[in-house]
């Protein structure tokens, strides 16, 4: 391992619209080592890999490889120092083969024709190492989230890059998939490649990484070997994830009534989803763990109205069944708020017209008129609230991310939801905001709403629900409650074959368990 850096990073800021991503954030990767950058989605790494990436340039700051200033400007850029990248959002081409995609554009040709014979030849190594064992001449878009994710690296590592830039790689992998991934980039760091490794997964980086870099609301807050971190040090950066969580304002046996209503969902059919069976309870935030394709999205579809379900029954706290359309679901206080197909809000119109759309289109009685006077009292008051930094005629799409959300979750907050569907809610927003959608997470559950709750960051549905379903093929692949809910355990759940599962989530560590009874006697103390 050498002293010297091979890549620094000084003071680098950026701001997306009108958020902060990076400010003063500064590192320094060392020849041959793996330096993990860890924090909370929202903590600005993804930003910081898309600037070494060369798809984003810095507003301010300097970038230094082998102590000298250079300029990032485009991806070719970076791949010309050397440097390669694989990003959450990887950019893959799902129609053409495998072989294709580990070449693109550096395709090696014979005769002036593209040569598939020495394609394979040149990565069948890599593949075998990687435990990929897909047929290389099939359409990417045949393999599972997984195989992709080991696509994209061995793309990025056929480069024979000096600098391999990791963002939450193991994200769809499995335990076998991560433990084959981890023993080659040790192979690649005792050959002097640097890797830098950004992740949200505190247990990965401590035993993965040789240097150790803590990133909070865009900064750096720690940096040091990991050798060297003390372990009141390490006990700092796993109260960074603890604190995000707010506790139950008070627990499931506090909610009003001895028989609570619930939501009850039998063999439901439809898109992805096959034979789909569960309950849901007044007061419960109901976790649902899924990758894409999984059937999550195919079920809060149908939830809110929005498909047509092939087969199967769910009946709504109101006694009633599926909603037929979108304006049914918002008469009956089914509400929906999605971070994927976009938070349903009008960019062009302001905070107070958004706010009061809802309410205006759900009514089913008397006239539906827009009135200006009602929708400023509305959004004063939850402006006020949600302590949302603008004023009511701000147009929506001036908004930052994080305001932008809890905009969007409280133009339902005005019906008072009795079933609220949350699709990733906090996916990239700011740690502040994060924690305040949180909170909002917490009180409508203790004022008797249902909450489903999926999210891409299974810390959050740990931290955050009563139980967790993981789908996986439109099926459900397993349930977690309490000290089961392990995100480790999960992510292995919902990337494993459905088929092979059969034993529920292992139980968390004896200190894990002991940990969350605590929270719970605390905040049963609470509600007391």
């Amino acid at each position: 391992m050498s002293d010297s850096p091979l890549i620094s990073v000084r003071n680098a800021a950026k701001r997306l619209g009108g958020f902060v991503a990076l400010e003063d954030m500064s590192l320094a990767a060392e020849r041959g080592t793996i330096h993990a950058v860890i924090g909370e989605s929202g903590a600005g790494k993804s930003t910081l890999a898309r600037v070494m990436a060369g798809i984003l340039r810095p507003d301010s700051g300097a970038i230094e490889i082998d102590g000298h200033k250079i300029a990032l400007d485009n991806p070719n850029a970076a791949r010309k120092r050397g440097i390669a990248a694989v990003l959450q959002q990887s950019a893959l081409f799902p129609e053409r083969s495998v072989l294709a995609n580990l070449f693109v554009n550096r395709e090696p040709l014979r005769n002036g024709l593209v040569s598939s014979r020495e394609m394979q030849a040149r990565s069948v190594d890599l593949l075998r190492q990687l435990g990929l064992a897909a047929d290389v001449r099939a359409p990417l878009g045949e393999l599972d989230p997984a195989e992709r994710q080991l696509v994209a690296i061995a793309r990025a590592l056929l480069e024979h890059p000096r600098l391999l830039v990791l963002d939450e790689p193991c994200e769809t992998l499995d335990r076998r998939q991560s433990g084959r991934l981890f023993a080659v980039l040790g192979e690649l760091k005792s050959r002097g490649m640097t890797v830098l490794y950004l992740s949200n997964r505190l247990d990965e980086a401590l035993g993965l990484a040789d240097q150790i870099t803590v990133m909070r609301n865009g900064r750096d807050v720690l940096s040091k070997r990991r050798s060297e971190l003390t372990a009141s040090e390490e006990a700092m950066i796993g109260q960074l994830r603890q604190a995000l969580f707010p506790l139950p304002l008070r627990s499931l046996s506090a909610v009003a009534g001895t028989l609570r209503p619930q939501l009850a969902v039998s063999g439901l059919s439809g898109g992805r989803l096959a034979g789909v069976e569960f309950t849901a309870r007044a007061g419960e935030i109901l976790g649902l763990a899924g990758l894409p394709g999984s059937g999550v999205s195919d079920l809060f579809a149908m939830l809110f109205g929005q498909r047509r379900a092939r087969k199967g029954k769910v009946r709504f706290p109101d006694g009633d069944s599926l909603p037929k359309n979108r304006t049914e679901a918002a008469r009956r206080s089914i509400c929906l708020v999605s971070n994927r197909t976009g938070n349903g809000l009008m960019d062009d119109k302001s905070i107070a017209f958004n706010l009061s759309s809802v309410v205006v289109g759900a009514r089913d009685w008397g006239r539906r008129i827009y009135r200006p006077a009602l929708a400023a009292e509305r959004a004063a008051r939850q402006i006020e609230a949600l302590r949302i930094r603008s004023d009511p005629q701000d147009l929506a799409g001036a908004l930052p991310p994080g305001s932008r959300q809890k905009v969007a979750i409280a133009q339902w907050l005005e019906i008072g939801p009795q079933v609220m569907l949350l699709d990733d809610p906090a996916r990239g927003i700011d740690i502040g905001s994060k924690q305040e959608i949180y909170g909002l997470i917490r009180q409508m559950a203790a004022s008797g709403c249902i909450v489903f709750l999926h999210s891409t960051e299974t810390s959050e549905l740990t931290g955050l629900c009563d139980r967790v379903i993981a789908l996986r093929h439109g099926r459900i692949a397993g349930e977690a409650a309490g000290a089961d809910m392990d995100p480790t355990a999960l992510r292995t759940l919902i990337a494993t074959d459905a088929a092979t599962v059969r034993a529920p989530l292992p139980t968390s560590q004896k200190n894990a368990g002991q940990k969350n009874a605590g929270q719970k006697n605390a905040a049963e103390r609470n509600a007391a």
